[in-house]
């Protein structure tokens, strides 16, 4: 879990920044889409990192893998349909990783093809973007409140069920450290990352 290796921190950097700022400029923009003017109010429609990153929680990313980004603040009760917009919101975060992560392969494979410089330092860089938003994606998509998955999960459960499984956010840091700290999250995550990332090559190996 800890890697203080300073060469893959810095390579990191930028796929870190991409997959933070994106995924939360993607909330922010789909919450205005749905009818809430509360992320534009706050300066959430840029892709400014100083506006959607948390010092903190970056520093905690390079450092232990494990950190967050300034959550966008809306308010549902504004959308149109608000459970069709709490459910577009949701998934527009890691929607938007997952559109990262395949322009950058497809980037990839391309300076490939056209026989560009592909130093050490350029391969990492990009395969880093690649892999920190897919993973970025899958783990936000954890039903676990308040992930992402989370709040997909809530809006088609009964309400009942929904009630009840929204109490579990009051356990979440402690479950996600949990996680953190066995090798449960990489099972989870690992296999799904490399179906995408393989699906990806496919896509664009039939493309190109």
């Amino acid at each position: 879990m800890f890697d203080f290796d300073i060469v893959r921190i810095v390579a990191g950097l930028p796929g870190l920044l991409i997959a933070l700022v994106v995924h939360e400029y993607a909330h922010a923009r789909a919450a205005v889409a749905m009818g809430d003017p509360t992320p534009a109010m706050m300066g959430r429609l840029t892709l400014n990192p100083k506006e959607h990153i948390d010092p903190v929680g970056l520093l905690a990313l390079l450092l232990v893998q494990f950190g967050w980004a300034k959550p966008v603040v809306y308010n549902p009760r504004n959308f149109r349909n608000w459970r069709k917009g709490d459910i577009i919101v949701a998934l527009a975060g890691p929607g938007a990783n997952l559109a990262i992560g395949f322009i950058a392969t497809f980037a990839y494979y391309l300076m490939y093809r056209l026989g560009m410089d592909m130093s050490v330092g350029v391969h990492s860089v990009m395969r880093l973007i690649i892999i920190f938003n897919v993973n970025f994606a899958i783990f936000n998509m954890l039903p676990i409140p308040p992930l992402d998955g989370s709040k997909v999960l809530m809006n088609i459960l009964p309400g009942n069920l929904a009630y009840r499984f929204a109490q579990l956010e009051q356990y979440s840091f402690l479950i996600l450290i949990g996680l953190m700290m066995t090798p449960i999250l990489g099972m989870i995550i690992i296999p799904i990352s490399r179906f995408v990332m393989d699906m990806y090559s496919l896509i664009i190996l039939t493309i190109l």
